[in-house]
């Protein structure tokens, strides 16, 4: 990914320093702070089910689930992204005075119009540079399906695809559940909503 040079330009640092204090999130592009859209309300519920689960599955593991609020940090390619939920393993990530992860086995994102080309496009490639990383995950708000990536060489990722009725699994962590559950409470939104998710 490359940038226009003409705008300020930020260290890691500099951004890390405005992060914490920045009443909204913001994303870091090789020296640009990019603001990010609030999330819809779908995004929200979606997000949140799997998040429960997850912490519920990793229980008792040396894995630790995280939502939103943590950023991933892509050494290599100067950048720092907020997944909607990643998943580490690595206990390099437990330092209590960084505030984000460099080593997810697990990256989740939930599309929305404005984000879904640039989270199966560039952003799908950029992870791809986390070593640790061996599963991507794309979970769509408008309809049941989910489609996961996994990694089985530096530049071969298999895609799967989950649909009304299947059971989803990620197996870079070893969990599995109905693909309802991931969906749960949506169709409590609005008639349409319930239209647009086959109910």
């Amino acid at each position: 990914m490359t940038l226009a040079k003409s705008y300020a330009y930020f260290t890691p640092e500099d951004y890390l320093e405005i992060e914490r204090v920045s009443p909204i999130k913001h994303e870091y592009l090789q020296g640009q702070i990019v603001a990010m859209a609030g999330a819809s309300k779908a995004h929200v519920i979606i997000t949140g089910n799997l998040s429960a689960l997850l912490v519920n599955h990793l229980r008792g593991t040396s894995c630790i689930a995280y939502a939103t609020d943590m950023k991933v940090r892509l050494p290599t390619l100067n950048l720092f992204y907020y997944a909607d939920l990643s998943v580490t393993c690595d206990e390099r990530d437990r330092s209590s005075t960084q505030d984000f992860i460099l080593h997810p086995k697990l990256v989740v994102e939930v599309l929305s119009d404005s984000t879904e080309a640039f989270d199966r496009g560039d952003k799908f490639s950029d992870y791809q540079s986390i070593v640790a990383l061996e599963e991507y995950v794309l979970i769509h708000q408008k309809q049941i399906l989910v489609e996961r990536f996994q990694r089985k060489s530096d530049n071969l990722w298999v895609p799967t695809i989950y649909q009304t009725g299947d059971t989803v699994t990620f197996e870079s962590i070893g969990f599995s559940c109905a693909i309802a559950q991931l969906y749960e409470n949506l169709e409590q939104l609005s008639p349409r909503a319930h239209i647009e998710l086959g109910k």
